[in-house]
């Protein structure tokens, strides 16, 4: 999610790129869905008798239907390219923030020297980008820990636990079926924040180069 966000701003920032306005808004647009609209579309697409199915028996791709939520690896895969329509463009904003702050003339200075548009972006844009890309992967995997509405909305944390979340074990653990252990919950509630913590002190160590 991240290495496109910021091959999209990357792309998205060239001054010469005509309808920039347009495409930058069509990539943030899915950020502004609310978290449950989301999730419920994308079981739609994917259900049994849904669009997905359709398009891809009528290509001959699929012989039937295939049940995508219902197995386990399929279920995962429909997450992570949910997670990467909805929050994309949401990282991709700072990214273009970071990148809008680095002087165009260290790029033509760059260019009269020879340097490859690969090059470049190696060795001038990720390295002034580093302040945005360690705070974005940071929210990011704090996003990742808390993760709960596409559990609950697209799979329930089904087939048999494959897709449940620390967040959405958490809740079934104080709201779920069966007898609530909140001595449970809470203590794993405890371990998530700690978790968060350690990781993002990780992250602004190895972000932090200062003398």
């Amino acid at each position: 999610m991240l290495i496109l966000a910021i091959l999209l701003a990357q792309l998205l920032n060239n001054k010469h790129l005509k309808f920039k306005g347009l495409f930058r808004t069509c990539v943030f647009l899915p950020c502004a869905t609310s978290l449950v609209s989301y999730a419920l579309i994308f079981k739609s697409l994917f259900a049994t008798q849904g669009l997905i199915n359709t398009i891809l028996v009528k290509l001959g791709i699929l012989e039937s239907n295939f049940n995508f939520l219902g197995t386990g690896w399929s279920a995962k895969i429909i997450i992570i390219v949910a997670l990467i329509w909805r929050w994309t463009g949401y990282n991709m904003v700072f990214f273009l923030a970071g990148l809008q702050n680095i002087e165009y003339s260290v790029y033509e200075a760059a260019k009269i020297d020879g340097a490859s548009g690969w090059r470049t972006f190696w060795s001038i844009t990720v390295p002034l980008l580093r302040p945005t890309i360690v705070m974005t992967t940071i929210m990011s995997i704090n996003g990742t820990l808390q993760l709960f509405d596409e559990s609950v909305n697209l799979t329930k944390g089904g087939p048999a636990n494959a897709t449940i979340t620390m967040s959405h074990y958490i809740y079934n653990g104080s709201f779920g079926e069966g007898v609530a252990n909140f001595g449970y919950a809470s203590a794993m509630s405890v371990i998530v924040f700690i978790m968060v913590a350690i990781l993002a002190f990780i992250n602004l160590k190895v972000g932090d180069k200062r003398d």
